[in-house]
Parts: structure tokens; C-alpha cells; sequence
């Protein structure tokens, strides 16, 4: 959830009412935020020891899926409709006094369509800017970069004084030594090769450079006399930059995702056309695509949801009227209405400043957090139903509690790693059909869904390395392996893995911890060649993870399938003529001494020991 920071003197202006850090707290969890700080008493203790300080600020927690919250005026706007103290705006589009010939026309080139092809823009006149809501604008912009936008990647906004340009104008694409402009912030004109190396030394600007760098050509805008506005989503330019005395704003998007190109426009237009000198009138521009097709933009038209009052009351177990729910709706920024030819319905007028609303569902959480989730009724479910571990949870914690009564200590890595830890440092090759790659990992650490326990385990030894030897620690949870068979294209299996650390290798150590554990789930230890016998057996290995002659596999022979008389006879025909059956034999982990350039691998300088085993086998069937 992103966090907005307000002023807390405006913001309680806005709402008309000067309220407790308590009374604001309760009204954001009642609407469905969260006052995560104010600031108040930081400012008074700054000020007593006479040191600069700002104005208090109250940082509230807004829902990702409203933005319409993430500027002062929108969650003001929001809250006093809530209160009930005004009825939401009414958005308008306003036609020059020429009607839509008068309109300022953007002409988007083909060339476009390679490196972002989506195009949206807005007019906002008669503006009167203070510091604070100037600050706000850019705020907003921001804010809206970093969440939908995805860093600009996905939507990128523009703001210029309309006043420093000429329309009509033009969004092309062109190569990057063809492009040249003084950039925001600099007299100096460059070109787009240029800049691109002058801002990779730029704190800010650097974070997206790499969204258009490779590219062979580059967005751009230009006025009818080429200048330039904006080289999105980098830099606007120094020509055509907003100040205080900023009376009329064209804003221009450009995106690669129409949807969210649509809602960015639409939230900057609406929350800001509060200060014009008709509030919340936008005048629009039209936009001629490179098939000759055009748009008005912004669309600002309310979309119209019908949501029924038995849905709503069914679902908060409440019985409220039509009208009632109507009320409530419109404390919500929403604009319902009774339909006139269903009792039961109504419909649901969203404005545009409101597009996480999508299905009747939505209109009926609006309701009740309008109505109070804690007004809601307490209730009985008209079902009941016992809960129980899985099988495989139970299964699980008769080793958990029998491993942690022996004196190991139970771990908890993430079950994400580094493609090197899960393979490399364990001198295991990646043959590419096994681990599960995350496809945008965040981080070099979280590249692989792990396929073993160990290198978890290996991980919590380094970092306590510290602690007084010997080290015991085990792990019961999921690992997942590429599996082409089933729909999901992957498969979990529960392992059991330890790792014993000391100044002797231990292997006797996990060996016991082997036996102890198949004692406990009842399964004998079996030779190799008898051939009657149900059990597990070990046998030694060639894991290139363990030193070589101190590793051994650990193999489980399940019960035969149950069959018939025939079947029977069969099986004992087998025994008789001496048929091995060792064909039904799994091999479902190691154990053994770990190798040493393993153990260097992890940072690890004392040897070590480790065990892990597939427990999903010993599911009864």
C-alpha cells in the first residue's frame, strides 16, 4: 500500500473540522485507511530545540487501487463526501467557445508505434497555483510514476505552461541525434544521444533512462513551431516548464498500456481542476491517430454498473432499502440512482476518478464500509465445519517434534535463492528442466524457486557461525520441480533436510537422525536384497555435493500394490524363481560429509554433515 504524506493543517481545513490524532485514526480505518504517522509531536521537539522544521504532516496509507487518494485533494475530496459535508463533484468537459473545431490538436506520428505507442492529453485553464498545491501537483505526478506507471515504463505524464507554446501539435518518434532541446532545469540544448550519457550520472533521471536507451528511435513532442515539450517518459523541457504563474497547463501522457494511459490522465485532469476558475471543468483536445481515426481525450464519461439490494443485504447480512443503499453509495464518491423498472436495483453511475470498480462487488464493499464494518452483525455461518491438518502437515510434524526433542534446531529460510546457491555452490549442474526461474527476479538473491533444502540450511550456518559448536539445524518444508505433466507446469514436494556442524564431520550423526526418523514413521530398514521386504535401505552415492566415498542414497521400497488371487500367485511365483523386485524401489534423498569447496562456497570452515529425504512417499495411499 503506498503511503502519501499531507499537511495537516490544510487537510483538516479541507474537512472543515480540527480533530485528535485519535479522531483522524478512527475516521481512516472507518473509510478503509490507515494513519500510519503524524508528525506532530517530531515538529514541536524540533522547534523547542530551535532547529528548522516543517509544517506537521500526517502519512496515511492508501489502498494501490485508489489512486484517486494519493494527493491531498482527492483523499480530502473523498472524506468529506464520506462525512456527508458535500456531494461528490460533477466532472465536465468544457468546449472552446469554437466548439471542437477550436480544439487543440495532437497529430500522433507512425513511428510511435515502436517504442511507445499510446497517447492521451488534457487542458486545464484559468489555474491559480499556491506553493503547496504546486507542490502537489508534482507530488501527484510522481506518485502516480512510481505506482501505475511501473517507473514510467508503463505511463509517463508531462506538464507544460500552455501559454509558452503554439499549438497544434505533434508526438513523433525520431532518432536520437535528431532530437535536440534545452532539457528541464538546463540552458544548454542537447541532443537525445547526448543526454542520454549527461543523465546517467543523474541520481533521479538515471532510473530510467534504460526504459528507451536501446531503442533506435525516441518519443518526442513538438509544438507548430518545433519546440520541444517533452522527451518521454526522461525530461520535459526547460521551453516550455511550469511555474506558480502558471495559468493554463496542457498535460500529455504516453504509455504502452492503454487502460492505465486512460485512468493517469483522467486522475491529474480531475484533481487538479479543482483550481481553475470553473472548478472541475476540463477543457479536452483531440488526437489524430496514424490510421486517420481520432479521440477526444479525456474520457471522463461515467461507466454505469447495475448492483442489486438483495445482493448487497446477502452479503453484509443486513436488510437495507433501495434508498438507504443509495446513500451510502454516494457517500463514496458513487452516484446511484433507483432504477424505474426493478425495485431491487439500482443503478451505479462510477466516475472516472473511481476505475478500481468493476463488479457489483465492489459497489457492495462501497456500501459497507459506508455503513461501518463494525456496525456490521454478528452472526453464525448457517454451516459449520471442523478443520484438520493435511496429511502431509501431520505426517510432517511427527518428525518436527521428534528432530527438536533430539537437541536440533528448526530453520526457516526463503524458499527463494540464487541460481549459484541452488546449484553451483553445491557442485550440481542445472540440466534446465529442473529448478523453477523467477522470470524478473528483483534481486540476484531470489532467482530460483530452491529444489533443496540444504543451501537454506548451509546459509543459516554461515550466518551463525558465531554460535558454539556442534550446530544442528533441520528444516521441513516444500521444494518445487519443473513438472511438464502436470497443468501448473510444476510440482511441491515436502523434504526433510538437517545439517550438522563440528569439529568432526559427523556422519554417524545424520545417519542416526536417518534411522531415528523412519522408526518414527514406522518403516523398517530393509536390506537390499530381500526381496519380501517393505522398508528403506541406503546405498552409496555419487552426489557431487558430499566428498566422494562419504555419500550414500537413500532408497524406500513401498508396499506392492494390493491385487488379486491371480496376482498373488504371481508374486510368490516371482520369489520363488528369485525376481527381483527391486524394480519398485525409490531412491528419495542423500546424506553424507559434505564436500569442502562446498563448504568454502558457503563460508563455512568447520565440516559438516548433512540428510534430506522426500517425505510425500510415505503418504499412505
Amino acid at each position: 500500500m503506498p503511503t502519501i504524506s499531507v499537511d495537516k493543517a490544510e487537510l483538516f481545513d479541507r474537512l472543515r473540522h480540527q480533530y485528535t490524532t485519535e479522531e483522524f485514526d478512527r475516521l481512516c480505518f472507518d473509510y478503509g485507511l490507515e494513519l500510519d504517522e503524524d508528525t506532530t509531536e517530531e515538529v514541536e521537539a524540533a522547534i523547542k530545540k530551535g532547529l528548522p522544521a516543517e509544517r506537521p504532516q500526517l502519512k496515511i496509507e492508501v489502498p494501490a487501487n485508489r489512486y484517486d487518494l494519493v494527493c491531498i485533494e482527492g483523499i480530502s475530496r473523498a472524506l468529506r463526501a464520506f462525512l456527508g459535508k458535500e456531494d461528490p463533484p460533477r466532472y465536465r468537459l468544457v468546449y472552446p467557445p469554437g466548439g471542437e473545431k477550436d480544439l487543440i490538436t495532437v497529430t500522433v506520428s507512425p513511428e510511435t508505434q515502436r517504442i511507445r505507442p499510446f497517447f492521451a492529453c488534457a487542458v486545464l485553464r484559468n489555474l491559480k497555483f499556491t506553493p503547496r498545491s504546486y507542490a502537489s501537483f508534482i507530488d501527484l505526478q510522481d506518485k502516480l510514476h512510481q505506482n501505475i506507471g511501473r517507473r514510467r515504463a508503463l505511463v509517463a505524464i508531462g506538464t507544460h505552461d500552455l501559454d509558452t507554446l503554439t499549438p497544434p501539435f505533434r508526438y513523433e518518434a525520431r532518432t536520437p541525434t535528431n532530437i535536440s532541446f534545452a532539457p528541464l532545469g538546463r540552458e544548454t540544448v542537447y541532443n537525445a544521444a547526448e543526454l542520454m550519457q549527461i543523465f546517467e550520472s543523474d541520481k533521479h533521471l538515471s532510473r530510467y533512462l534504460h526504459i528507451t536507451r536501446d531503442s533506435d528511435v525516441y518519443p518526442i513532442i513538438y509544438d507548430a513551431e518545433d519546440h520541444v515539450l517533452s522527451m518521454p517518459p526522461i525530461i520535459n523541457s526547460e521551453h516550455s516548464k511550469i511555474t506558480l504563474e502558471t495559468k493554463n497547463v496542457f498535460i500529455d501522457t504516453t504509455a504502452t498500456d492503454d487502460t492505465k494511459l486512460q485512468i493517469v490522465v483522467n486522475m491529474v485532469a480531475t484533481m487538479f481542476s479543482e483550481y481553475c476558475a470553473e472548478p472541475f471543468t476540463i477543457e479536452p483536445c483531440k488526437i489524430v491517430f496514424p490510421d486517420g481515426s481520432t479521440r477526444i481525450s479525456p474520457d471522463i464519461a461515467p461507466r454505469t454498473i447495475t448492483a442489486r439490494a438483495s445482493y448487497i443485504n446477502s452479503c453484509t447480512s443486513l436488510s437495507l432499502t433501495p434508498s438507504t443503499i443509495q446513500s451510502l453509495l454516494t457517500r463514496m464518491t458513487l452516484s446511484p440512482a433507483l432504477s424505474p423498472t426493478d425495485p431491487d436495483a439500482l443503478d451505479v453511475s462510477i466516475p472516472c476518478t473511481r476505475p478500481d470498480i468493476f463488479h457489483e462487488v465492489d459497489v457492495m464493499e462501497d456500501a459497507a464500509v459506508a455503513y461501518g464494518f463494525n456496525n456490521l452483525p454478528d452472526i453464525f455461518p448457517q454451516t459449520s465445519t471442523v478443520a484438520q491438518p493435511l496429511q502431509i502437515s501431520r505426517l510432517t510434524d511427527v518428525l518436527r517434534r521428534e528432530w527438536a526433542m533430539a537437541g536440533w534446531v528448526e530453520a526457516l529460510p526463503f524458499i527463494l535463492c540464487s541460481h549459484e546457491e541452488n546449484f553451483a555452490f553445491m557442485n550440481r549442474p542445472d540440466p534446465g528442466s529442473l529448478a523453477v526461474k523467477i522470470a524478473n527476479p528483483k534481486t540476484l538473491e531470489f532467482q530460483v524457486v530452491r529444489t533443496s533444502l540444504l543451501p537454506g540450511l548451509l546459509k543459516t550456518i554461515r550466518e551463525n557461525r558465531s554460535h558454539a559448536l556442534p550446530i544442528r539445524v533441520f528444516e521441513l518444508s516444500d521444494v518445487v520441480f519443473k513438472d511438464t505433466s502436470r497443468e501448473r507446469q510444476a510440482r511441491n514436494e515436502r523434504h526433510a533436510g538437517a545439517v550438522w556442524c563440528a569439529r568432526s564431520a559427523g556422519f554417524e550423526v545424520v545417519h542416526g537422525l536417518l534411522d531415528r526418523s523412519m522408526k518414527m514413521l514406522e518403516i523398517p530398514r530393509i536390506g537390499k536384497t530381500d526381496e519380501k521386504a517393505t522398508g528403506y535401505y541406503i546405498k552409496e552415492g555419487e552426489d557431487p555435493a558430499y566428498f566422494p566415498g562419504r555419500a550414500a542414497n537413500i532408497y524406500y521400497r513401498p508396499p506392492p500394490p494390493k491385487t488379486s488371487k491371480v496376482g498373488e500367485l504371481a508374486g510368490e511365483l516371482k520369489n520363488t524363481l528369485h525376481i527381483s523386485n527391486q524394480g519398485r524401489d525409490i531412491m528419495i534423498g542423500t546424506l553424507g560429509v559434505l564436500h569442502p569447496t562446498v563448504l568454502e562456497k558457503f563460508e563455512i570452515t568447520y565440516p559438516c554433515s548433512a540428510l534430506e529425504f522426500n517425505v510425500d512417499v510415505f503418504l499412505k495411499q
